[in-house]
């Protein structure tokens, strides 16, 4: 091992690093740099340029109103959701077919039981109410499930 800090060697200067921060590049180098902040290197500002058109969202995505603000409730019951799900107590909305997959039931069950652990103390009256009413009600809804499962 080398002595020093740590065995450790001090790594060589970056060489014309001055260039890179002007935005001046290199031809033949395989790539171009653009310097796109608002002001220059004596700290002046930059006039502004037009930004390039923003790329057209993929065919298929939503627009954000279409979903409900994120936050606890919402993200809480989603997880409920998958769990009725996969407990086949609510239909597939991609085919409208209900399929029961209890492992993956329990899991998202176990989810939202680690979820109520580790947010203990830190949750309104409101948002405990709903961890506590939605877990019984996912864990009965889960032992019935196996109950009726053939053996």
């Amino acid at each position: 091992m080398e002595s020093g800090r740590g065995g450790l060697k001090p790594q060589p200067a970056v060489p014309k690093l001055q260039g890179m921060a002007s935005g001046e590049t290199k031809s033949g180098s395989g790539f171009t740099v653009t310097d796109r902040r608002s002001f220059g290197d004596t700290g002046d500002v930059r006039p502004e340029t037009p930004s390039p058109p923003a790329a057209a969202a993929p065919a298929g995505d939503f627009p954000t109103a279409a979903f409900p603000p994120v936050d606890f409730h919402t993200f809480v019951l989603s997880l409920g959701s998958s769990a009725l799900l996969h407990l086949g107590e609510i239909e597939n909305p991609n085919d409208g077919v209900s399929q029961k997959d209890l492992p993956l039931a329990k899991h998202t069950i176990d989810i939202l039981a680690m979820l109520e652990e580790k947010t203990k103390g830190n949750l309104s009256t409101a948002e405990e109410k709903l961890m506590e009413s939605l877990l019984y009600d996912l864990r009965l809804r889960y032992v019935e499930a196996t109950k009726a499962q053939p053996k």
